[in-house]
């Protein structure tokens, strides 16, 4: 196996286990090259796994859109980034998809009621004043 897909392979391999020790024990590699999702086991996500030189996030986040099986993110190895580092490879989301999982998750300040400036038959408090 050329050194190129050998590291493509041993990354994808990487990020695998470390997310099923991680809260997704049924999370499998699906092999480098493979066309599809990278990682099995995660439903509602979209893994899309990149061990590259060049760097192109918009058309890998597009990839692992394509794939539709949740929510699509990359998990990018760079240069220099060792298997023993996994957990500080870079982990890039669409800012919509981000955001709802911080706050699904507690982060950032409780929202308005969108409907606490309306009168009560549904129009902006000002105009019904």
């Amino acid at each position: 196996m050329p050194t190129r897909k050998q590291r493509g392979s041993d990354t994808q391999n990487a990020v695998a286990l470390y997310v099923a020790e991680h809260g997704w024990p049924h999370a499998q590699s699906t092999g480098a090259g493979r066309m599809g999702v990278d990682i099995t086991g995660m439903p509602g996500l979209s893994p899309e796994v990149k061990a590259r030189r060049d760097f192109n996030l918009p058309l890998w986040l597009r990839q692992a859109a394509k794939h539709g099986g949740g929510v699509p993110f990359v998990v990018h190895r760079p240069d220099g980034f060792g298997l023993d580092k996994v957990e500080l490879w870079p982990m890039t989301f669409y800012l919509r998809d981000g955001v709802t999982i911080l706050r699904d998750a507690g982060y950032g300040d409780e929202l308005p009621d969108p409907l606490s400036d309306r009168c009560d038959d549904g129009r902006p408090w000002a105009a019904g004043q």
